[in-house]
């Protein structure tokens, strides 16, 4: 599947999921999907568990948004990602709810918290920019990623639900998904798996440690979905600073394995934003 098919009215939500699922395969230890894959177009994209079948199979087309959530099995651990992107021009309101997103997403991937806090405190980080403008999503924000064990692995997570939630600690791996669904129209998400680490701030809690999450997952959010002005200076930096990480990362990885044209579409995906 190339962005190039799209115009044509070639790529279905389904021959996009068996698209990523064979370019998956081709990595050294794939094991098989972690879960199936949810891709999904304009209002497809609403329903938050959506899988694709014949029978409700959409047309990928310049003028609604795509979602697409998917991972996998490797021999050396468990992946989870979600990427919402238009690939024409999204409207003023669907920018403007991916930046409530992105900024909920951001503000949990770059929280700072005391030693043995649980989850749920940080659920309302990822909302607050929604609820701001009276938006909100149904689901938790953050599942347990096990270690080529379950896509969702207890005992930790990030919902506005407290039960069976255990103190995050360094070390423990948790997604980071806000989202926002507009019935009938369309559905944003934006999901990371991050690892919960030590962190050093000013005063450190008086001794009592802190913590905060690296994201592991190197995948770029769609700089056209965002208005830019929405975002703060040091959400416009975690951005920049996110995108240098994919680039360098992945990007030497894409150098190595001699696939040319993925690699020019990260570095165009990962231009700063001045």
């Amino acid at each position: 599947m190339k962005m190039a098919h799209i115009p044509n009215g070639t790529v279905t939500e389904i021959s996009a999921a068996d698209k990523a699922e064979e370019l998956r395969s081709q990595q050294k230890e794939f094991v098989g999907l972690s879960f199936p894959t949810i891709s999904s177009v304009g209002p497809n994209g609403a329903i938050i568990h959506y899988r694709p079948l014949p029978e409700t199979n959409r047309t990928l087309t310049m003028n609604e948004v795509y979602l697409i959530d998917s991972g996998a099995q490797y021999v050396d651990g468990t992946t989870d990602v979600t990427r919402t992107m238009h690939f024409g021009t999204p409207s003023a309101f669907e920018k403007e709810c991916f930046t409530y997103v992105l900024k909920g997403h951001i503000a949990v991937s770059a929280a700072i918290f005391p030693n043995g806090t649980k989850g749920h405190l940080l659920d309302s980080f990822a909302r607050a920019a929604l609820w701001e403008s009276g938006l909100d999503y149904l689901h938790g924000t953050g599942h347990g990623v096990g270690c080529f064990l379950n896509v969702h692995e207890g005992p930790c997570g990030i919902s506005y639900k407290t039960f069976a939630d255990e103190p995050l600690e360094a070390g423990m791996i948790v997604s980071d998904e806000p989202g926002y669904y507009e019935d009938g129209s369309f559905g944003i998400r934006i999901e990371n798996v991050v690892l919960v680490v030590p962190a050093k701030p000013k005063y450190n809690y008086r001794n009592r440690g802190s913590l905060t999450f690296e994201p592991l997952t190197l995948v770029p959010i769609q700089v056209r979905m965002m208005n830019t002005e929405l975002l703060t200076q040091k959400e416009l930096d975690w951005v920049n600073e996110y995108h240098r990480k994919c680039r360098e990362v992945v990007g030497a990885e894409l150098e190595r394995q001699g696939r040319k044209e993925a690699l020019e579409w990260l570095i165009r995906e990962t231009q700063p934003i001045i």
